[in-house]
C-alpha cells in the first residue's frame, strides 16, 4: 500500500498561461500603486512576502545582520543570500547597501483553471499529489488499520486552532513500552515546507508496508521504538494553501498580544538558549519571531511535553532525532546558537559523534553535512533543545535542492517520491546507531556498557 494518493494531474496550457498572467503578487501591486495607498492600507492588503537574492553578504556576521531585520534566510551561497521579506523589511535590507533582485512570489500552479473556493485549504491542482491536513490524517488512519501490529497513533495535543497533533509509533510490539532505544522524527515546523509532511507519510508507509519483506526495515522495527510526529504546524500549513494558492507563510497562526501580527516561528520557540544570542527576533512581524516566551507556541509545548514524557526512570528513552525542513540539501547538527563546537554541554566526543554520523548520513542522501551555525545564528531551535536539554542526538535535514527560489519551498508534486525516498538509507543509518551513538567513534565501551 502506498500513501501517495493520486488525485490526477490535469494540464491545460492556455489556462496555465492565463493563471500566470493574472498572478500579479499583491506586494508588487502595492508597490506600483504608490501614492494610492498609505502604509496602513498596504498592511491591511495582506501582503504576501516575496523572495529576493541579496548580493554581498559573505559571512555569518553579514547573514546575522540580515536576519536581525526580520527576514528569513532561505538559501546561502558564496557572497549572496536568498531571503523572504515583505516590502517594509526589504527597505531595511536595501538600506544596508546590498543589491537585491526579486525572485518573485510563490509559484502559481493551477493549469486546470479550476479554482478552489476562497477560504478553503487545498493545493493547486497541479500539486494535487500533496496531502492536505485531512488527507494526511486519512492516510495515517489507513496505514494504522492495515498494520495494527506494528503501527499505532495517539493524539498528543492540539494546535492553536484546535487541530490534533499526532505521534505515530512504529514497533514490533507497538502496544508495549519496551526497553528499546527510541528515535523521533518531526516534520513541518514551518508552514510552507509541505514536502516534510510527505516525508513523514513516506516513513510510515515504508516501515509499515515493507516490514514483512525488507530485512533492513524489519531490523529497525524489531529493535527500536520509532516515533513520527507528522505535522507540528497544521494551522500554518492549511493557511498557506488557502484558496488553492500558496501564501509563503512560515509561522504558526496564533495571535500576538498587543500586535496585529500573527504567528510565532516555532523553530525559534524551544526552551533552550531561547532568545539568547541574536538568532531570533522579538518583533512579532518578523519571519523569525521567537514568541512571547519559551514554548509559548502551543504546538512547541505539546511536542516538548511529549519528549519529556519519554523520560522513564530518570533516563531519556529517545536517543536520536531528525527534524525535517526544506530546502537546501543539508544535514545539520548543534549548535545553532554559537559558532563554537566544544562548549558547556558539548564535549569533544559529543561533537565528534555528531559529525561522524552526520557525515555518514549525508553520504547516503548526497546532502552537505555541517554545524547549524555555519549558515547563520539561530537560538531556540529544536535540535539545540533536544541535545542541550535532553541529550538527544538531534539533526536537522533541509530537503530538496537549493538555487530554487520559491520553488525550493514549493517543489512540484512530481518530485515527492524521489525526494522522500532518497532519505531512506540515511534514516536507517540513524536507527542503526541509536542503541549507542558513540559507537560511531569507537567508544561504545566507554559510554554504553
Amino acid at each position: 500500500m502506498r500513501l501517495q494518493h493520486l488525485r490526477g494531474r490535469r494540464t491545460t496550457a492556455v489556462a496555465a498561461l492565463l493563471t500566470m498572467a493574472l498572478a500579479v503578487p499583491i506586494a508588487a501591486q502595492a508597490t506600483e500603486d504608490s501614492g494610492a495607498h498609505d502604509s496602513a492600507a498596504a498592511k491591511a492588503a495582506a501582503e504576501i512576502p516575496r523572495q529576493y537574492r541579496v548580493t554581498g553578504p559573505d559571512s555569518v556576521a553579514d547573514r546575522d545582520r540580515l536576519a536581525r531585520l526580520g527576514v528569513s534566510l532561505d538559501e546561502v551561497a558564496k557572497k549572496s543570500v536568498v531571503i523572504t521579506a515583505d516590502s517594509a523589511q526589504l527597505k531595511k535590507v536595501r538600506a544596508l547597501g546590498w543589491r537585491t533582485k526579486s525572485l518573485g512570489g510563490p509559484p502559481a500552479r493551477d493549469s486546470s483553471g479550476k479554482k478552489v473556493r476562497p477560504g478553503v485549504a487545498d493545493f493547486p491542482s497541479d500539486d494535487s499529489g500533496y496531502h492536505t491536513y485531512d488527507e494526511a490524517l486519512k492516510a495515517i488512519d489507513e496505514a494504522v488499520a492495515a498494520h495494527p501490529d506494528i503501527l499505532s497513533k495517539q493524539v498528543i495535543g492540539k494546535s492553536h486552532e484546535g487541530r490534533d497533533l499526532l505521534a505515530v509509533k512504529i514497533s514490533d510490539n507497538v502496544g508495549e513500552d519496551e526497553d528499546e532505544p527510541e528515535v523521533l522524527f518531526t516534520h513541518h515546523q514551518h508552514a510552507r515546507e509541505h514536502l516534510t509532511v510527505e516525508m513523514a507519510l513516506y516513513l510510515i508507509d515504508e516501515f509499515g508496508g515493507k516490514y514483512g519483506s525488507d530485512e533492513a526495515i524489519k531490523k529497525a522495527v524489531d529493535g527500536r521504538e520509532i516515533w513520527i510526529v507528522p505535522d507540528l504546524n497544521p494551522d500554518g500549513g492549511e493557511y498557506d494553501i488557502t484558496g488553492g494558492e500558496y501564501q509563503m507563510w512560515r509561522k504558526n497562526r496564533q495571535p500576538n498580544e498587543g500586535s496585529e501580527e500573527i504567528g510565532t516561528d516555532q523553530n525559534r520557540n524551544w526552551d533552550f538558549k531561547w532568545g539568547c544570542c541574536g538568532g531570533s527576533s522579538e518583533d512579532p512581524g518578523a519571519e523569525d519571531y521567537r514568541g512571547a516566551a519559551p514554548e509559548s507556541a502551543p504546538e512547541v509545548k505539546v511536542v516538548s511535553d511529549f519528549v519529556r514524557s519519554r523520560v522513564v526512570g530518570g533516563k531519556q528513552q529517545i536517543t536520536a532525532a531528525i527534524d525535517f525542513h526544506t530546502y537546501g540539501e543539508l544535514v545539520m547538527w548543534p549548535w545553532g546558537w554559537t559558532q563554537d563546537e566544544v562548549t558547556d554541554g558539548m564535549t569533544q566526543d559529543d561533537i565528534d559523534t555528531f559529525k561522524a554520523i552526520g557525515k555518514d548520513m549525508a553520504a547516503s542522501n548526497d546532502y552537505t553535512p555541517q554545524q547549524d551555525s555555519a549558515l547563520y545564528t539561530t537560538d531556540g531551535a529544536i535540535d539545540d533543545y533536544l541535545w542541550g536539554d535532553q541529550k538527544i542526538f538531534a539533526y536537522t535535514y533541509e530537503m530538496y535542492p537549493g538555487d530554487s527560489g520559491s520553488d525550493g519551498f514549493y517543489p512540484p508534486d512530481e518530485v515527492i517520491e524521489k525526494e522522500t525516498a532518497r532519505n531512506r538509507e540515511s534514516v536507517l543509518k540513524l536507527l542503526d546507531n541509536a542503541d549507542c551513538m558513540y559507537k560511531a567513534i569507537g567508544k561504545e565501551d566507554q559510554y554504553c556498557k
